[in-house]
């Protein structure tokens, strides 16, 4: 249900806040960096006048999350891995406060495994590599993850307290989104293929771009059902059209079938357990996001002049059928497995993953796509164990504890994601977190308001 500060006037002042902030840095670009200092600045003064009583520090760093591909995109970022280690400093400042829970000592034991690997990258990194830096690009994800999750697992908080921390993950990506929209305000010119598009992504990485849109375009559908304010709703509506339609033109899928993927799971438990009384109209709101959808996807596909119809379809800009619907990643996994193989038990050390794609691969530089190969590859038998924790865990604490309704949606945002875009941005680090959260009304446990 809506909480006092989250009334519709307040709702509103938010939103076009963000817009105006996107507006802003489209014509003053060079204030970026300033701005995203500015916000970490506030949220930290601000986390500790709260003294964390109601979790601000997942308030704070959800919208450090949400802001991270933005300010990647217009050099904002203080450092390129910035808003994982700031996410990471605000829960441990969290846990300062609040602690942890005592049974979440099996991610402590996940964060351990990770600690191995580091010694065997030191050994066998090429001399050219700076080992930190290697370090601390390819561990600052899955250390965010470890953090996120012994922070939040089994917290226990009011539904209302879930929602506020989704809706600062949601207001940075609207000031994304508007700066895509100035960014390219023509498609014509910029569209002459079905590959992953930098113009429509604001000149930045599409898989990321399209992960956080998205990402907000998921948290807006289920505001959509769980906020019962009609105002609130058509401009959620209104929102889910807009960040739906910049997806889909980034031309990149990943993003945009984990948010379908996602949406369909939190629909489906959301129809288990609501009221009797609010599953009638749910279908009617489902029929007007699947309208909302088709708009986004005609608009699309009018504007880039049919291409979107072909990469969807796996074509290319001819209409001939794609050889590889994986776009290449199915050889970087296939690199990947093959150093697991040589080294299973030790696996060959963090950032090494790189230069052994260089020796395979002709020596073309390429990124991994997939977190789960690259903990196999550089972490061995210990990337068995950790991947062994992140999957059997949650699913542990859920048979316990059935109260969050967006575990699923949560989980599956997080494992899709690492698989088409391993843990480049914070976003499947702290969105696992948040599955593991123990939602309460009073006394009660419930998973939905008014149950």
């Amino acid at each position: 249900m809506l909480n006092n500060s989250d009334t519709t006037r307040n709702y509103l002042i938010l939103v076009l806040l963000h817009v105006a902030l996107g507006v802003l840095i489209y014509t003053f670009g060079g204030i970026s960096k300033f701005l995203f200092f500015g916000i970490f600045v506030y949220f930290l003064i601000w986390v500790f006048i709260s003294g964390n009583k109601k979790d601000e520090v997942l308030i704070a760093a959800g919208y450090i999350m949400g802001y991270e591909v933005f300010s990647r995109m217009t050099g904002g970022a203080l450092t390129y891995e910035f808003a994982k280690y700031a996410v990471i400093l605000f829960l441990l400042i969290g846990m300062f406060f609040k602690g942890f829970n005592r049974k979440s000592g099996a991610y402590i034991f996940y964060l351990l495994c990770l600690v191995p690997g580091i010694l065997f990258s030191a050994m066998n990194l090429d001399y050219s590599t700076n080992v930190a830096n290697a370090v601390g690009f390819n561990l600052s994800g899955p250390v965010c993850l470890g953090i996120s999750a012994l922070y939040c697992y089994n917290r226990k908080m009011p539904f209302s307290r879930i929602q506020r921390i989704f809706l600062a993950v949601l207001l940075p990506i609207i000031t994304t989104t508007t700066y895509l929209y100035l960014y390219t305000p023509d498609l014509k010119d910029v569209i002459t293929n079905t590959e992953s598009n930098f113009a429509t992504s604001g000149g930045f990485g599409p898989n990321q771009v399209a992960t956080v849109l998205g990402l907000g375009a998921f948290i807006l559908f289920t505001r959509f059902f769980t906020v019962k304010n009609r105002i609130i709703n058509v401009i959620d509506l209104l929102l889910i059209g807009m960040l739906g339609y910049r997806a889909i033109i980034t031309f990149s899928r990943g993003g945009v079938f984990t948010a379908l993927l996602c949406a369909f799971a939190f629909i489906v438990i959301y129809m288990i357990y609501t009221a009797k009384r609010n599953k009638i109209a749910s279908f009617s709101k489902i029929g007007l996001i699947i309208g909302i959808i088709a708009v986004s996807w005609i608009a699309s596909s009018i504007n880039t002049q049919g291409f979107i119809d072909k990469r969807y379809s796996n074509q290319d800009a001819a209409g001939r059928e794609e050889e590889d619907l994986s776009t290449g990643r199915l050889d970087l996994l296939n690199t990947e497995l093959e150093a697991f193989y040589t080294n299973p038990f030790t696996g060959i050390g963090i950032g090494k993953a790189k230069e052994f794609r260089m020796e395979r691969m002709g020596g073309k530089v390429t990124a991994s796509h997939n977190e789960v190969s690259r903990l196999l590859s550089e972490h061995g038998i210990f990337g068995i164990l950790a991947l062994f924790i992140l999957i059997i865990a949650p699913l542990v604490f859920r048979i316990r504890s059935r109260s969050n309704i967006f575990f699923y949606s949560c989980l599956i945002f997080w494992f899709l994601t690492i698989n088409h875009s391993s843990m480049r941005i914070a976003a499947p680090a702290f969105i696992y977190g948040l599955s593991l959260i123990n939602v309460i009304n009073g006394k009660k446990k419930t998973p939905l308001p008014g149950k």
